[in-house]
């Protein structure tokens, strides 16, 4: 639990952190998993040689421990207020007039509402079903993710076993999860500026998609050898592929969902992203043990990942041409910046699309 708010809260504070460069942040932000599975296995293993897994588990406990210095630091977001905004300025609801005489905008609750009623609008609001409902792309993106993971993960749970059933050495086993970690470390920032180029702005979800279906297609390679020489080749084009990942899969989320729902869209993308993460490796585990063999997982974590790739990359090919004909056909919008990302004003002044003033002639 303590993981889970600690990561959201501070993949969305970083969305509202940086704009221009925000495929950048993400992708140093995710560094840290980089250098974590670098050192991880080689730590752990000498740590319950020498130490025993009870204190293993206090070391680790004081490393995690360092999340809350690391939340302190943040800093809040400045909140810009209410009686400035457009819709508040222009629009005619009773919710605007309080605003601009300065009341605080309490919404009542209807004494009729039932329980139901009102538990359905609290999981709409903070878990974003209307989002899935309405978004045609946080909705692909979501199930497709959702499904990519299954597989994603799978061989770095089992690359090390297999590793080892087939004679290498229980450290160099060990070491090829720290190649895949140190290469990240490298290889995520170089993903998250080129992907932050201007010529990358809307086919973000198609470099990801590439990047999915590439390494889906690596995981092919571990299982036609289990030479160590073999292993350390499929590590480096893993470790590639997952470096674009890593960097990518929280900014094509927030390219798809706007900022001000982020957190919500969020929200719903961890729970189906971890409900998917939770069975994926029983079912490796179970194929294991009907066939005897770990090549078969990473069969598996190809079909997984190459059918996510496909359908993300092929949907959104479709879901292109509609847009484009539904914005040749829609009226024009009160506020066309609504749902673009700008940053934060630090100096509160005049909208650019406010309606004009009124302006009394007292004289000729």
């Amino acid at each position: 639990m303590g993981s889970c708010f600690s990561f959201q809260a501070g993949i969305t504070v970083l969305g509202y952190y940086f704009v221009r460069w925000r495929a950048l942040a993400n992708a140093l932000a995710s560094t840290g998993v980089s250098i974590g599975l670098t050192l991880w296995p080689l730590i752990s293993q000498y740590l319950l040689d020498e130490m025993g897994w009870r204190n293993t588990f206090l070391i680790f406990g004081g490393v995690l421990l360092n999340c809350c210095v690391c939340g302190a630091v943040m800093r809040p977001l400045p909140v810009k207020p209410a009686a400035t905004s457009l819709k508040s300025c222009s629009g005619h609801s009773a919710e605007g007039i309080n605003l601009s005489n300065g009341n605080t905008p309490h919404h009542e609750a209807q004494p009729h509402q039932s329980r139901r009623a009102a538990c359905f609008q609290t999981l709409q609001k903070y878990l974003a079903f209307d989002i899935f409902c309405k978004n045609k792309g946080y909705q692909i993106y979501t199930i497709g993710v959702a499904w990519m993971v299954m597989g994603f993960v799978l061989p770095l749970i089992y690359l090390v076993p297999y590793a080892i059933l087939n004679g290498v050495e229980e450290r160099q086993a060990a070491f090829l999860v720290s190649i895949i970690g140190f290469v990240n470390i490298f290889m995520r920032p170089l993903a998250g500026l080129l992907s932050g180029l201007n010529i990358f702005n809307g086919r973000r979800i198609y470099v990801f998609s590439v990047a999915v279906l590439l390494n889906g297609l690596s995981n092919l390679i571990c299982a036609v050898s289990a030479e160590y020489s073999v292993l350390v080749l499929y590590c480096l084009v893993y470790s590639v592929s997952m470096s674009v990942i890593g960097a990518l899969i929280f900014q094509v989320l927030m390219d798809v969902v706007e900022m001000d729902r982020f957190s919500s869209a969020l929200g719903l993308f961890t729970i189906l992203e971890s409900i998917t993460i939770l069975i994926g490796p029983p079912l490796a585990g179970l194929l294991v043990d009907l066939t005897g063999h770990f090549s078969y997982v990473f069969y598996a974590s190809s079909f997984f990942m190459v059918s996510a790739a496909l359908f993300m990359g092929l949907s959104f090919c479709a879901l292109v041409p509609k847009n484009k004909g539904t914005e040749i056909h829609k009226p024009t919008q009160e506020n066309p910046f609504r749902g673009k990302y700008t940053e934060v004003p630090t100096e509160l002044g005049p909208e650019k699309n406010d309606p004009p003033a009124v302006v009394y002639v007292t004289s000729i």
